[in-house]
């Protein structure tokens, strides 16, 4: 346990400094560029007097160095905010704050987020399940029908996009045969009966789409393994197939497995625009586009800092897990 609580301790050093070199891109990609970046910060119905406020705030007459150490600071300790006739706190962690809608963008994020996490989390436990257990299936049954048949769903899963079964689903099973209502987000503290049922649809929807690709690499990733040399040897010693399908070929294509799930659930939470959209959820992809379309810069750059922060989480939590799930991983 001490070698792999060093190795956890390493790899949250490593996210911790990847957090940092993203905040230090973003800032210089949103608030390092030309033209006025306080008139694009403040929005276009912003006065002169609230724009010279904003580049105050901003403090763009610092070097740049000192401007990045004190929105750094800002996510860490948080900050204060003049409003013009008050002086509102920005709790920790502080992303900034949206002059057109008044609002802190921790704040608007923390009323999205719980729809894109219900969004993912449900997603994901459909798309392991569809895709792992396709994976399998099609291996125990290779070259046979069954594993032809697999494989044909499995490529017309990975083709179609992803808003037209969105589509397809929503006609068929809400339209012609009624079997769910059209999905409106319902709190899961409200009702957790309504929030599963609403959500089952965009669930399925999204899982489909992942399912697929989940299928092939555990497929790939299992025939790899069967081709080695000690399950040559599970076979010589009477090991049933079984056994060494479900056990030993399995725990071979868990790594990939994992890595291909910590990247799409970190980019789901804010990558998942076209379902969130389709399905009228108001989550975290669907306000990264408004806050684009209104230009909110504010918003648009705490969610970026949000999504990348879901991206390196998963990953972090992904590299600890390899550990656990294959022992030939070397703790470095």
């Amino acid at each position: 346990m001490k070698g792999f609580a060093g190795f956890a301790l390493r790899r949250t050093v490593g996210a911790v400094i990847t957090l940092l070199a993203i905040s230090v891109i973003v800032y210089v990609v949103f608030y390092v560029t030309p033209g006025n970046v306080a008139q694009i910060t403040c929005g276009p119905r912003c006065s002169p007097e609230q724009v010279h406020q904003v580049a105050q705030q901003l403090r763009l007459d610092d070097p740049l160095y000192v401007r990045y150490w004190h929105f750094l600071q800002g996510i860490v300790a948080g900050q204060d905010y003049s409003t013009g006739t008050s002086v509102a706190h920005c709790a920790a962690p502080c992303l900034g704050l949206s002059y057109q809608s008044d609002q802190q963008v921790m704040q608007i994020i923390l009323t999205k987020l719980p729809v894109s996490l219900s969004l993912v989390i449900g997603a994901m436990v459909l798309w392991l399940l569809l895709g792992v257990g396709t994976g399998i299936l099609s291996v125990w049954r290779r070259g046979r029908l069954t594993e032809r048949a697999l494989t044909g769903l499995t490529l017309a899963g990975i083709s179609t996009p992803v808003f037209v079964i969105g589509l397809v689903l929503m006609i068929v099973v809400c339209g012609q045969l009624e079997l769910l209502p059209f999905p409106e987000y319902v709190s899961f503290s409200d009702d957790p009966e309504q929030w599963a049922w609403n959500l089952l649809l965009p669930w399925v929807t999204l899982a489909v789409a992942e399912a697929a690709y989940f299928a092939r690499l555990t497929r790939a990733s299992m025939l790899e393994t069967l081709a080695e040399d000690h399950i040559r040897t599970f076979r010589a010693y009477g090991v049933g197939e079984r056994a060494i399908v479900g056990r030993h070929a399995l725990r071979g294509a868990l790594a990939p497995i994992i890595a291909l799930n910590a990247n799409d659930v970190g980019s789901a939470v804010g990558g998942a625009v076209l379902i969130e959209s389709l399905f009228g959820l108001p989550g975290i992809g669907q306000e990264l586009v408004h806050a684009v379309t209104v230009v909110d810069l504010p918003v648009v750059v705490g969610m970026v800092l949000v999504i990348g922060f879901f991206v390196v989480l998963a990953n972090a939590v992904a590299d600890v897990l390899y550990a656990l799930a294959d022992r030939r991983v070397v703790l470095t």
